[in-house]
């Protein structure tokens, strides 16, 4: 049996039965109460901002007026529609005392727009809801995020919208807070909603010196008034390009404006940067900037834009550089001063969306493929040392990297390499999916199966499957069979866990199909035996029973002792369940001796096969077995820092207590049970919630 299943169902073998019951019964479940979370998710303060008195007036206006505020900044890009949204955020959140939400919806961006679920889902999380309760049907997460956001006087920013389906479902229920959208569009459709909309046009003569002057500092821009004027003409009045400009400035400062000005005149033939097109001027910033930068980073530049996620670390640019990775973080830093690069918070960084643009047009195919491929390479041997960390004994497919990509991240344990994992889950699908669009399936593939360890701890549904359809599209391509089983049988799973069950059968069926043709008996076994647990969710134990008696002997065959134990928990554990403890504790015994015996040890597995005689003891009336046999396998899973291992121990024991009566004692493991599980995001919550009101009914939730 694969650790996957053993880990997405731990607790299945008690809990499916007490669950089935539970429905059966019409026991009503409840939520257990959640800290009201309260985000700050807005980016910081914009630095030199100046002026803008009319749009903050009109803001301020909108806001006075009884009812939600929803205002909607329009104009073109780089005028400062994100800037001015921020200042006015960050000058009023003390009106906003239940948070600010904050997510960049990518609509010009180069990329793909950033889908409603997804923009939900951070919203979700940031409002408290654990990663594997936020759920995987969008209109599901919209209600949600209305229940959530009812009665909370939120500031919510909606930065970079491209459409107004983009922004319906993240506008909050609540009549007490402001929602601020910027755009280039209108978004006329949004006026039916409410909005009122305010222009953001380019900065003044006079603000736009100012801001020169703020950003440069002392008196070089007072001294030259007039090229100062001529400047910022040149630059169309957009903030951005006077920022990238003043920055050219202060770093040199024996230049004089003049030379600017004289500069940006060289390149009016190029781009026509004062023609109508607000953009064009910006180019005409940005590639002056470019030219002065040193050829590393030049490099840098163009490679870094071949990043296909939202932000990333500084360790993403050594991957594209022949450099040492000091040097590419000195040359990352460079890219920053110049106003190249944004760092949004410590070590992320990010292009805004007309630099990025610019920087993907300076190289050529065969530098953007190169540096595309090594980004994407280094990924995959990032994740794979946080997948080694998580789950060091499952099977892996080779991969041959065209270079050893540098500078790996340093996890030491499993909770750094989780927390890794989900820093880095968006850039990772994103990742995916592009060595799939670039015609590289064997790297698509490697990247949706080293996510795995991510998907099994934190769930995430949504992501999940497309990262499994990344997979099994990517193997097919390949044509490689082994592959094409495993994608299939973890989409299987995931259908299982979604409750999806005739879907989940033909992929599981299809993966054991597919290893059987490729001739690897072992990946449909593996297969076959979330077949079986498929049996035992739809309560059909004597399916179960069978399948898991032949995989028994099929691993038997194989010589395949771990995979052989992790079978013989989940036989014994089932005849536990339905009336046969002695042959169930006769194989749990013998799962014990084969972890034993393993060349690497197991501890993990052998506390589970501690749990599971617990268990039969449990349901074979044995009460004092199994609370010692239960205590034991708690102290070892709290040991070995496992949540979901020390949750499920919690329960049976709370049962065990529960049974006799004794229901401080039972209400004290529900409990435990209970912070576990929901840290974890479990959907055993509600389940658990029950339980625990029926032996405490004030801690029932209404």
């Amino acid at each position: 049996m694969t650790d996957e299943r053993n880990n997405e169902l731990s607790g299945s073998v008690v809990g499916a039965v007490v669950q089935a019951g539970a429905v059966h019964g019409g026991v009503h479940f409840h939520g257990i109460p959640a800290p009201r979370a309260v985000p700050r998710q807005l980016l910081g303060a914009p630095a030199h901002f100046t002026d803008r008195a009319a749009e903050l007036a009109e803001l301020d206006s909108i806001a006075a007026q009884s009812g939600r505020t929803l205002a909607l900044l329009h104009g073109p890009g780089g005028v400062g529609k994100t800037a001015l949204a921020l200042h006015w955020a960050h000058r009023t959140r003390d009106r906003f005392g239940d948070g600010q939400l904050y997510v960049d919806l990518a609509g010009f961006s180069g990329g793909a727009p950033v889908r409603p679920a997804d923009a939900l889902g951070l919203f979700l999380r940031g409002l408290g809801t654990p990663p594997g309760q936020v759920p995987a049907d969008l209109d599901e997460q919209a209600s949600l995020y209305r229940s959530l956001t009812a009665d909370r006087r939120l500031l919510v920013l909606l930065d970079n919208a491209v459409a107004v389906g983009q922004v319906l479902p993240l506008l909050p229920s609540s009549s007490a807070g402001a929602v601020i959208v910027t755009s280039r569009s209108r978004l006329a459709g949004l006026v039916a909603e409410g909005a009122r909309l305010v222009e953001v046009g380019p900065l003044g003569e006079s603000s736009a010196v100012r801001l020169l002057s703020h950003a440069v500092g002392g008196t070089r821009v007072t001294r030259e008034q007039a090229p100062a004027r001529e400047l910022v003409g040149m630059c169309g009045g957009l903030p951005i390009a006077l920022r990238v400009a003043a920055a050219r400035l202060a770093a040199r400062p024996r230049w004089s404006v003049q030379r600017v000005v004289a500069e940006l005149t060289d390149e009016r033939n190029r781009l026509t940067a004062l023609s109508p097109t607000p953009e064009l001027s910006v180019r005409t910033t940005f590639d002056l900037s470019y030219r002065a930068l040193g050829p590393a980073a030049a490099a840098l530049y163009r490679r870094l834009a071949q990043h296909p996620g939202p932000d990333f670390g500084p360790e993403v640019a050594g991957s594209v550089l022949d450099e040492p990775p000091e040097r590419a973080l000195d040359l990352l830093d460079e890219l920053v001063q110049d106003s190249l690069v944004e760092e949004t918070v410590q070590d992320r960084y990010r292009f805004h969306d007309l630099l990025l643009l610019h920087a993907r047009d300076q190289a050529g195919p065969e530098e953007k493929a190169d540096a595309l491929h090594r980004v994407l390479e280094w990924y995959l041997a990032a994740a794979r040392v946080a997948d080694l960390v998580i789950t060091p004994h499952r099977r892996r497919l080779p991969y041959e990297f065209r270079a050893t990509p540098p500078g790996p991240p340093q996890l030491t344990d499993r909770g750094a390499a989780l927390s890794w994992l989900e820093a880095e889950r968006a850039n990772l699908i994103a990742a995916g999916r592009a060595a799939l669009d670039h015609g590289w399936p064997d790297l698509a593939w490697q990247l949706s199966d080293v996510m795995w360890p991510l998907l099994l701890h934190h769930k995430h549904y949504r992501d999940r499957l497309g990262i499994n359809e990344c997979g099994i599209t990517a193997a097919r391509r390949l044509g490689d069979l082994v592959a094409e089983a495993d994608m299939l049988k973890r989409q299987g799973l995931a259908l299982t866990t979604l409750g999806r069950f005739a879907e989940a059968e033909a992929h599981l069926t299809a993966s054991a199909d597919r290893a059987t043709t490729a001739g690897d008996r072992r990946g449909a076994a593996d297969a076959r035996e979330v077949l079986a647990l498929l049996h035992l969710d739809r309560d059909e134990p004597a399916k179960a029973l069978a399948e898991l008696h032949d995989l028994v002997r099929v691993n038997r065959e194989l010589a395949a002792d771990r995979s052989l134990g992790l079978v013989l928990i989940h036989l014994g554990a089932t005849l536990g369940r339905t009336g046969q403890p002695v042959a169930g504790l006769e194989a749990l015994h013998e799962a014990l001796r084969l972890f034993d015996g393993l060349a690497e040890p197991d501890p993990y597995n052998r506390a589970r096969v501690t749990l599971a005689m617990a268990k039969v003891h449990h349901h074979d009336g044995n009460g004092a077995d199994a609370d010692r046999l239960g205590e034991a396998a708690l102290a070892a899973m709290r040991e070995l820092g496992s949540d979901r291992g020390a949750a499920e121990a919690h329960e049976l024991l709370a049962e065990s207590a529960a049974e006799r009566a004794d229901a401080a004692r039972a209400a004290e493991h529900w409990r435990h049970a209970l912070r576990l599980l929901a840290k974890l995001g479990s959907n055993r919550v509600a389940l658990l919630s029950a339980r625990l009101a029926d032996v405490e009914p004030s801690a029932r939730l209404d």
